[in-house]
């Protein structure tokens, strides 16, 4: 034999060695693999089986869940917690041009649209029938002449709760409001009661989530004290509440997609510290550099204006039930569950506002940074000094 074909047949021994080697560490981490799949799957509580996986956009498996209301201010930072994780996000909506920017927070065919109508029990049917998790963020801050309070907040929640219950499907989560009750002098946070009690009448596993005001990106919060025309009031902007991120929101509501023990169980979400509405509006000033202007009218003027105004106009204005709302400062069930039993911390709004307003700054202040407390009491001093030469 050559010496060329004696080093063939050596290479040719070797690379085979080397395919066998190859063949069984590929064997064993298929095997791996295999037995950490197994760790994944979940049995739900109506016995159907979850892959759960460690997430991602792409990832396959994972949990489906219908988010009612998706496309409000809540909603779209709920289905893009759950879509980018890899769960199947069914969002039932009736305007065309008000979901299109959901689809874009999951990967392909993992934001599922499904046309539905508030009344129409089959069209809600169909929304949970293939769901392990169904949430209820429907709400509404002003009767229209299509639906009133009633309608959305009591008859909506009625409608869903049953096509959960007739489905079995394994959670419900009934997005509430802080300071609801039935004797509130309020008929927004009376039906939010009703709503609650419903919900669990129907479906007694039912979470109630009750969040305080939030603020965000799209808030009506921040973004009204910090807009150009005139806000009317008329309590002197002294309702107090716990303003909470609305992300902090999100983040729970999706905590409570993975736990189980959430089931049957109400949460006060609500944030570190607690602002009257004037506190918050010097605050927004104070980073948008300028002064919003507040003109106070009374409740026995502006109560009957408001609701002449919203049912005469087509667009949103200040409802009746609005004006009550400023006189009533919200209220915490200290028998609730909160943040803290999700293992969340939330955010407080004053190291957030520069993120959301700098927009409303002029091109003079539009680059500075937002002041510390160190800079603030340093500017104090300064100002002092000169006024005294």
């Amino acid at each position: 034999m050559s010496p060329l074909g004696g080093r063939t047949m050596a290479l040719h021994r070797q690379c085979c060695r080397s395919g066998i080697a190859a063949a069984a560490v590929t064997s064993k981490t298929v095997s791996a693999a295999q037995r950490r799949g197994l760790q994944d799957v979940a049995i739900t509580r109506t016995g159907k089986p979850i892959i759960r996986v460690a997430g991602g956009r792409s990832s396959l498996g994972g949990h489906t869940a219908t988010v009612f209301g998706a496309t409000g201010f809540l909603g779209r930072y709920l289905v893009n917690k759950l879509a980018r994780n890899g769960c199947t996000v069914i969002v039932p909506f009736r305007e065309e041009m008000a979901k299109r920017h959901l689809k874009v927070c999951g990967d392909l065919g993992r934001v599922v649209f499904m046309e539905f109508d508030l009344r129409n029990t089959d069209s809600i049917e169909e929304s949970v029938r293939h769901s392990e998790i169904v949430y209820n963020l429907i709400g509404r801050d002003y009767p229209t002449k299509n639906f009133d309070l009633e309608d959305v907040h009591v008859e909506g929640t009625e409608r869903i709760a049953e096509a959960v219950a007739k489905y079995d499907v394994d959670r419900f989560v009934q997005v509430s409001s802080h300071s609801a009750s039935k004797n509130s002098p309020s008929e927004f946070y009376r039906s939010k009661a009703r709503g609650e009690e419903v919900a669990r009448s129907i479906f007694p596993e039912t979470t109630i989530v009750r969040p305080a005001p939030m603020f965000g990106h799209e808030d009506r919060l921040l973004h009204t004290l910090a807009g150009v025309t005139n806000l009317i009031t008329s309590n002197h902007m002294r309702e107090r509440f716990w303003p909470v991120h609305v992300i902090d929101v999100a983040s729970a509501l999706e905590t409570m997609l993975q736990d189980d023990n959430t089931a049957s169980e109400t949460y006060e979400l609500y944030g570190p510290k607690n602002y009257s509405m004037g506190e918050i509006a010097d605050i927004v000033d104070k980073e948008i550099i300028k002064h919003r202007r507040h003109v106070n009218i009374p409740k026995r003027i502006l109560k009957p204006v408001a609701n002449l105004l919203n049912k005469a106009l087509w667009w949103p204005t200040m409802s009746a039930d609005q004006v009550e709302r400023e006189f009533v400062d919200q209220t915490i069930d200290r028998k609730a569950k909160t943040f803290k039993d999700l293992q969340i911390e939330p955010a407080e709004l004053q190291n957030l506002t520069y993120y959301y307003l700098q927009g409303y700054r002029s091109a003079a202040f539009y680059d500075l940074p937002p002041q510390t407390e160190r800079e603030k009491r340093e500017e104090k001093k300064y100002l002092h000094v000169i006024d005294d030469q």
